[in-house]
C-alpha cells in the first residue's frame, strides 16, 4: 500500500497546484511502511484544513480509504492478521482526513 501512496504522491505532486496534496500522500506511505508504535492525532480545525481535505477525499482519498478498509477486513478474518488490520484501518481514517492530522 505504501507504493500506492507514493504513486499518488508522485501523481499529484507533478501539477503545481497538487503540491500540498502530494506531500500528505507521501506521509501516509511513509506510515505504510512502519506503522507499528504511531498514533494519528485527529486533525485540527481550520477553513482551510476543511476545503483541503474536502477536495481530497472527492478525488484521493475515498478510493485509497476503500482499498485500505477491504484489505483490513480481509487480514482480521485471521487471528494473526488481526494486529495488521488495525493498522489498515488507522491508516484509512488517516487517508479520509490528511490535512491537520498529525502522526505520532
Amino acid at each position: 500500500m505504501g507504493l500506492f501512496w507514493y504513486f499518488a504522491g508522485i501523481f499529484w505532486t507533478i501539477t503545481i497546484i497538487g503540491i500540498p496534496l502530494g506531500k500528505q500522500c507521501f506521509k501516509i506511505g511513509t506510515l505504510c511502511l512502519s506503522p507499528f508504535g504511531k498514533y494519528v492525532l485527529s486533525p485540527v480545525g481550520g477553513t482551510g484544513n476543511f476545503l483541503l481535505n474536502l477536495f481530497w477525499i472527492c478525488i484521493t482519498g475515498l478510493p485509497l480509504a476503500i482499498i485500505e478498509i477491504t484489505i483490513g477486513m480481509i487480514l482480521c478474518c485471521t487471528i494473526v492478521g488481526i494486529p495488521f488490520g488495525k493498522q489498515h484501518f488507522k491508516i484509512a481514517r488517516l487517508s479520509l482526513t490528511p490535512f491537520g492530522s498529525t502522526i505520532a
